[in-house]
């Protein structure tokens, strides 16, 4: 018959004990991972999240990225509604009703969201976008918001057309049509000038707050 091994239970006892420490670690973990948010999570260096990101191809700065991206999808959207649906909508206020609608739509589900996605921390793009907040009220904002811009392309299409007419004389045709790459750049244009007019405007709040705290203190 083979002797008992004193040791065995000591062995299985430490054993047990480091399984219940493994677990009670594991689960830890667990929850810590689940209930992770901005709030309780460390803060992690741009420079170090910039380490994990893929560099493969041309790296564009994110100025460069939003004026591309503004001016691209304004222009896209001149050719698919403007220029698609001209044969269809020729009564130029339905036209500008559906065009500032769809504007709004390409600005807040397309353009804020791929700014969201190259930012490489979060809101890092946000000084891009009028209306960086996600939700509903964000949503009919920009909507309202395109159709300011698009007044404001159409209001410089005619100052254009009339300044051009004014020195040639020809007032029988349109000197400057709309046509997707100008639009698209005239689009950009207004919308990074109300941008940087909201980011001037925050700036100086900002610092009169500081002010006015420095002169209570």
């Amino acid at each position: 018959m083979a002797k008992n091994n004193k040791n065995t239970p000591l062995r299985s006892t430490q054993q047990l004990r480091e399984i219940s420490d493994y677990y009670k670690l594991n689960t830890k973990s667990v929850e810590d991972l689940v209930g992770a948010n901005a709030e309780n999570s460390p803060k992690v260096p741009k420079e170090e999240l910039q380490k994990y990101r893929s560099k493969a191809g041309i790296s564009l700065p994110q100025w460069l990225k939003a004026v591309l991206l503004k001016a691209w999808f304004a222009g896209a959207a001149c050719f698919f509604i403007f220029w698609g649906l001209g044969l269809y909508l020729t009564n130029m206020l339905d036209m500008m009703l559906v065009f500032g609608i769809a504007l709004g739509l390409v600005t807040d589900l397309l353009v804020n969201n791929i700014l969201r996605f190259f930012a490489a921390t979060p809101g890092e793009n946000d000084g891009w976008m009028m209306f960086p907040k996600k939700g509903m009220g964000a949503f009919f904002l920009n909507i309202l918001y395109a159709f300011i811009l698009l007044f404001c392309v159409y209001c410089l299409y005619q100052v254009i057309n009339t300044v051009i007419v004014s020195i040639s004389g020809q007032t029988d045709t349109i000197p400057l049509g709309v046509e997707p790459i100008l639009f698209g750049l005239f689009y950009m244009g207004f919308d990074l000038l109300f941008v940087g007019i909201k980011q001037l405007v925050r700036r100086i709040l900002a610092d009169a707050r500081a002010s006015a705290r420095e002169r209570n203190d």
